[in-house]
């Protein structure tokens, strides 16, 4: 029996919110799924870096900024690695506009946290209409039909009910759980678990009902360029992680000529 959830994704086009890039913006960048943690100094100094020495009009986080986000009130925890991130996040707020979409790891970030860095939230999906082209703009979780039980879980997690009864808990309590979750994913990872990728059909439906040519997301940590159908395609971001060999992160960028990536600093380099 076809899975309940899965179905209702299959044939239910989300409700696309819509910006228009004010006319003087002439680049525009594209990042996701840095996973920022304590734990990854290289990679936290990486996108310090990147915030401060992009030239780009407008920067757009698609998702999974952070590995995990345990609620808000996390900012006001002196010497947090939230309030750190929110610093640096506020800083490059005030020399360009900073739009923020929720991923699966971040999906608690709320009102506090964007009014506390300046920035603005984004609908997942969204469509940005630049230089008279629509691009959709996603995380890409939604588009996994296949990981039928990271769907159901997205259900439930996205609940006013759900999230109100993680967040009544401890600071303290809610860090333990999301440690426990990081150390499942990653076993499972270990495990060489082949993860679902977006779903073709899905993302054409998308598409076709945004009147718009390229989706732009990420998620699936597998930066690619695909061709859905003639004149369609999707643009996957790169996951960052600096002190891999060789380091993987880069920055999508939209301009009147068209997308291009862009690595990482050379100074991140490693050999």
């Amino acid at each position: 029996m076809t899975d309940k959830i899965t179905s209702a994704v299959t044939t239910t086009v989300p409700r696309f919110e819509e910006l228009i890039a004010p006319s003087h913006w002439r680049t525009v960048d594209f990042i996701s799924d840095l996973h920022l943690q304590a734990g990854e100094p290289t990679t936290v100094a990486a996108w310090q870096h990147y915030l401060q020495a992009t030239d780009a009009d407008a920067l757009f986080i698609l998702g999974d900024l952070f590995e995990v986000w345990v609620g808000d009130d996390a900012i006001q925890e002196p010497c947090s690695f939230e309030a750190q991130g929110c610093a640096a996040l506020k800083a490059a707020a005030q020399r360009l506009p900073v739009y923020f979409m929720h991923g699966n790891r971040d999906f608690l970030a709320g009102p506090a946290f964007l009014a506390h860095c300046g920035i603005t939230g984004l609908s997942d999906p969204t469509v940005l209409v630049f230089n008279s082209q629509r691009f959709v703009l996603s995380h890409g979780d939604l588009l996994c039909l296949d990981d039928v039980d990271y769907q159901r879980f997205r259900v439930q997690a996205r609940s006013t009910e759900w999230q109100q009864h993680f967040l009544a808990q401890p600071l303290a309590t809610r860090r333990a759980q999301a440690r426990g979750i990081r150390q499942e994913s990653e076993a499972r990872k270990q495990s060489g678990v082949t993860y679902a990728d977006v779903d073709g059909p899905a993302a054409i439906a998308w598409l076709q009902a945004a009147q718009a040519h390229t989706l732009i997301h990420g998620h699936t940590h597998r930066p690619g360029d695909h061709a859905l159908a003639p004149g369609l395609q999707r643009v996957v971001l790169s996951d960052w992680d600096a002190a891999a060999l060789p380091p993987r992160a880069e920055t999508l960028r939209l301009s009147h000529a068209g997308l291009e990536r862009l690595p990482l600093a050379p100074k991140y380099e490693r050999s």
